[in-house]
């Protein structure tokens, strides 16, 4: 028997995220299947949030009725957490929620961060922008780590920084569309003129800033089952060469969408086990100078 949850999980994050979607089939059976679900769940949040279809084709009015849209997903939520969940996306939050004894804290996290964005909030320095990494993906690869067995509060610090790390590289590569759609996360300490040579500027203190957090997770990624560790080190080669593409190509990068090609993903999944073995047999740096999540 086809199980529909699991199913329209797999079919979300196929068309939502090509790079997470080929980093996920390196996972065990039953972690995959979690991080699916996971993955539907936050997509559907965001998109109602945002007014999106998977991160694509923003309407121009999806600023109305936004606090109503949150308020909505937070009671929806809180009844999946509390086991009488509403439609397949809920269905799997309450699933993976219940199967990983994720604690209600970590979804309600990640709304909070929806949250900021309802708010309009403006950010002023460094800081401010962390926090709000945080809250839109470093709590998620918290409950992706604990999908994944990691219960040490240490390893899921470096989970988090891995997040982070994830989502300064989406909003370094994501500026000129967030400015068309009246948005801007870069902190303002960073920018002087806000012209594009400017923004480009700010955003490359966003990709160093990034490293500190890529760098960080390597070492969480020695904590994960083997398996497990062999995925993560796929999507982080991944994302942080979005980065690497924004660094090499200039201004000019942005006239198109920054991505990955197949083929580079390929060479990014074969060289993922030479990450695992750093991992594991490196010294383990301290983590120093990074955003401490909230408990």
């Amino acid at each position: 028997m086809t199980d529909t949850t699991i199913a329209a999980a797999e079919q979300s994050i196929a068309k939502g995220s090509a790079s997470f979607a080929a980093a996920a089939r390196l996972f065990d059976r039953r972690t995959r299947e979690d991080c699916v679900m996971l993955y539907a769940w936050c997509r559907h949040c965001d998109d109602v949030i945002d007014g999106q279809d998977h991160g694509m084709a923003q309407t121009a009015t999806f600023r109305e009725g936004q606090a109503q849209r949150l308020a909505e997903l937070r009671q929806q939520t809180a009844q999946a957490l509390a086991g009488t969940p509403e439609g397949p996306v809920f269905e799997a939050l309450a699933r993976v929620a219940e199967r990983n004894a994720i604690p209600a804290l970590h979804p309600n996290q990640l709304l909070d961060g929806f949250a900021m964005d309802v708010a309009e909030r403006r950010y002023r320095t460094m800081q401010d922008l962390l926090d709000y990494c945080y809250h839109v993906a470093g709590v998620v690869g918290v409950m992706m780590a604990q999908i994944m067995g990691v219960r040490d509060p240490a390893v899921l610090d470096r989970a988090s920084d891995l997040g982070i790390g994830f989502q300064l590289t989406n909003i370094a590569r994501d500026v000129m569309e967030d400015r068309a759609a009246g948005r801007c996360y870069i902190p303002d300490e960073l920018l002087t003129t806000r012209d594009r040579d400017d923004l480009y500027r700010a955003a490359l203190r966003l990709l160093d800033e990034a490293e500190a957090y890529y760098d960080s997770a390597l070492a969480g990624m020695g904590r994960l089952p083997p398996r497990s560790a062999l995925a993560i080190a796929a999507a982080r080669r991944v994302y942080r060469a979005i980065g690497l593409k924004l660094r090499g190509g200039g201004p000019a990068a942005w006239d198109r969408r920054i991505s990955t090609t197949k083929a580079e993903k390929a060479a990014m999944f074969a060289a993922a086990p030479s990450d695992v073995l750093r991992s594991r047999f490196r010294a383990e740096r301290p983590r120093q100078g990074l955003y401490q999540r909230p408990s």
